[in-house]
């Protein structure tokens, strides 16, 4: 916990040089997360790149919204394909329920 001074009371040069100290800790940290943080970026942004042509985070939120548009159409049309299916193979069984009746 950082040492502080009051208004009323001054600190020694000791209680400064581990307030120094503790600050520039929170310094080297900072400073380590940061190179870090920008590594982990420059990686993200380069496979971005690689894989969808682009870095630009506009750019990809639009290939999303896009794929998500044509993912929705294509999971639509295969629905609407299986109950084309359903309903063909349920014509099937009462056809076929009709011609077991009749003999």
């Amino acid at each position: 916990m950082p040492v502080q001074a009051t208004k009323m009371q001054p600190q020694t040069i000791e209680e400064l040089r581990k307030r120094y100290d503790e600050l520039n800790e929170n310094k080297i940290t900072a400073a380590a997360n940061h190179k870090t943080a920008k590594k982990q970026l420059d990686q993200l942004k380069a496979t971005a790149k690689a894989q969808w042509g682009t870095d630009d985070l506009d750019a990809l939120r639009k290939k999303l919204s896009e794929m998500e548009a044509d993912n929705d159409r294509k999971r639509r049309e295969y629905q609407t394909q299986l109950d084309k299916i359903e309903n063909d193979l349920k014509e099937v069984d009462q056809k076929f329920a009709q011609a077991q009746a009749k003999n």
